[in-house]
């Protein structure tokens, strides 16, 4: 009896440890972030994040929604605002887009930034500041 109290409230404090991550995670991550680095490897696992002078924006809601004032679906296009949801599980945000390889983005938060991770043969991603 008293090893299946102590299983139950081992899975209890399991259980609340991943509730108050997820909720770390979703304070961290909701707000507006603008973009600051891109790394655009040349296939040899050589490339480091670079500065870029840009104005492009995207905002993680408390609703699971994001928001950018330029494209996502085209990475180096500034033309068409994108819209997508996000999963704080996966860590990934689901696009509209119709190419395969954007339609799903990963996301992590390293030192304060937010890296938005492009599916890629070369590798590719931004750094986000956060401005808000």
């Amino acid at each position: 009896m008293k090893k299946n109290i102590l299983f139950l409230m081992l899975i209890a404090l399991l259980s609340s440890c991943s509730n108050d991550e997820k909720q770390n995670l979703e304070s961290a991550v909701i707000g507006n972030w603008k973009l600051i680095e891109i790394l655009a490897d040349p296939g040899t696992g050589s490339g480091k994040f670079r500065a870029v002078e840009s104005n492009k924006t995207i905002e993680f809601k408390s609703n699971g929604t994001i928001i950018t004032n330029t494209s996502l679906c085209d990475p180096y296009s500034n033309e068409i605002k994108s819209t997508g949801s996000f999963s704080l599980d996966s860590k990934t945000i689901t696009t509209n887009c119709q190419n395969p390889n954007i339609a799903t983005i990963f996301f992590e938060l390293k030192d304060d930034y937010l890296i938005l991770n492009f599916i890629s043969n070369e590798g590719y991603s931004q750094k986000f500041q956060r401005i808000n």
